[in-house]
């Protein structure tokens, strides 16, 4: 999954700034039933990520029921707290 292609597939953009509210809401309607359909544990979890990224992540205990997708999920979000803070 390729940053660009899922902001294309989802949102019709494959830039963020030209991304207009009513886009981004149609668009993250579709990312959450994607997800919820699917099967494949990289695919939810790349999708996770984004939707983590654009602030509309679901909850890490509703999201996934692998205690090991949970932490995956913890590391990637204290590793984008840490690239937010200066990398320190």
């Amino acid at each position: 999954m390729h940053f660009d292609d899922q902001l294309h597939r989802y949102f019709g953009i494959r830039d963020l700034d030209a991304l207009t509210p009513d886009a981004l809401a149609a668009g993250l309607e579709h990312m959450r039933v994607d997800f919820g359909l699917e099967t494949d544990k990289a695919r939810r979890f790349a999708l996770w990520s984004l939707m983590f990224l654009l602030g509309a992540a679901p909850d890490l205990e509703d999201a996934f029921e692998d205690p090991a997708d949970r932490d995956a999920a913890r590391d990637f979000m204290e590793m984008m707290e840490r690239a937010e803070d200066g990398g320190d």
